[in-house]
């Protein structure tokens, strides 16, 4: 759990009346007191977080305290299926598990939005002379039982061809020409479904593999797709996204059979052998940290496969550093001049200097600003010290605010 302890200035003795506004609570005890010596106010609670002393020259902060909820960010997950009709089986897992897998990130308490991009309706169908099976999730994911959205779910309709879901996937986000809705290989409009804060999770089906390659799927610098006349926008970790898939999971459930040669196939129980071993999909999966399954498992992937995405949705989810500033004990008031920040690592405390506002962020030190200077409501922390609370596996992390020492500067 992430917990944000904030000890607010003049709760300093047995009168509950407020101090007065006198240009904000400097320390001392009565106006002959000097404000840059220590002042007492009695022994330490040793429920507190550790002190940097050198932060906390007059101990002041420690006479009241409050508690701030700190939030997650919320997770956009995309789900990719290849519409070949040799994906039914593989199709139908997905529609019988994906209300079950929705559960499973529910349960870990975030702010979840499904986005579906494959042929939407139910069972087969011939396009443009070939066979393929569509996809339709039932509620209550889905709004209703035609196939429709829901709350946090959203199928864009996509024919997912077997080698070209990396040309449709940029294609359709982009809405360029011939990926557009009404186009062969297109879809309508979906990047408006994406969440800026939202960590992106990303997750293909396939018994094949993608031929638009690893590199131009991230980094494509926009133009005529390499494989038709068709036009594909810059690749999803190009600036013109504005870091929309920044720090993005791959995760995917495909042909790979070898841990150790990703040329290798895997092998149905019938002995046959899906289309490719899907090694641009085994790149991306080591690249991003993702999770994969073999397809060729048939039904006893799934739920090992659905539980494991979760779990990786889960890990990828990231904490909000615009933390709140919690409301004063009764009798206390808030002064936006004397308040300190710590990042805790276990049992380590280290300050966190404050910088004038988000454009005097120290890029290697940190720090942290208010959101308004004039009327702050939150502690916003720079992207450096951001990174540093951020979950980490076997490490305890908090962010400590303490209320009622002089702020020190970086």
């Amino acid at each position: 759990m992430w917990v944000l302890l904030a000890c607010l200035s003049g709760a300093c003795g047995d009168d509950d009346r407020p101090p007065p506004r006198d240009g904000g609570f400097d320390g001392s005890l009565d106006g002959a007191t000097d404000a840059s010596a220590p002042v007492d106010v009695g022994p330490r609670d040793a429920t507190l977080p550790p002190v940097d002393a050198r932060l906390d020259p007059d101990a002041a902060c420690a006479a009241a305290s409050a508690t701030a909820r700190v939030e997650r960010l919320p997770v956009d997950i995309v789900w990719m299926i290849d519409n070949s009709s040799s994906m039914a089986p593989a199709i139908e897992e997905v529609q019988d598990g994906l209300n079950d897998f929705a559960t499973l990130v529910a349960s870990r308490d975030l702010d979840y939005r499904v986005i579906m991009l494959s042929l939407r309706g139910v069972g087969e169908t011939t396009l443009g002379g070939s066979r393929r099976y569509r996809v339709c999730i039932p509620p209550p994911l889905a709004g209703d039982g035609s196939c429709g959205d829901g709350e946090r779910f959203f199928h864009r309709s996509v024919d997912v061809r077997s080698t070209q879901p990396f040309e449709q996937f940029l294609g359709t986000l982009g809405q360029t020409s011939g990926y557009a809705e009404g186009q062969e290989r297109g879809g309508p409009p979906w990047r408006d479904l994406l969440r800026a804060e939202a960590s992106k999770t990303l997750v293909f089906v396939s018994d094949d593999d993608s031929r638009l390659a690893p590199d131009s799927f991230e980094r494509f610098p926009g133009g005529r797709n390499p494989f038709n006349s068709n036009e594909l926008p810059p690749g999803i970790l190009d600036a013109s996204w504005g870091g929309l898939f920044d720090d993005y999971l791959l995760s995917a459930i495909y042909g790979w059979g070898s841990e150790v040669d990703p040329s290798t196939r895997c092998e149905f129980s019938d002995g046959t052998m899906p289309a490719s071993a899907g090694p641009n999909y085994t790149t991306l999966v080591t690249r991003t940290g993702g999770v994969r399954a073999q397809i060729c498992d048939g039904s006893a992937a799934w739920g090992p496969f659905f539980d494991a995405v979760a779990t990786a949705v889960d890990r990828s989810s990231r904490v909000d550093c615009a933390i709140e500033i919690p409301p004063p004990p009764e009798g206390v008031f808030f002064d936006p001049t004397r308040i300190n920040v710590f990042v805790r690592e276990d049992e380590v405390s280290t300050g966190v200097g404050r910088v004038a506002g988000p454009d005097a962020c120290d890029a290697t030190r940190g720090g942290w600003h208010y959101d308004d200077e004039g009327a702050p409501t939150r502690v916003v922390l720079c992207p450096a010290s951001c990174e540093r609370v951020q979950p980490a596996a076997g490490v305890e992390r908090s962010v400590d605010v303490q209320f009622g020492c002089q702020s020190v500067p970086i």
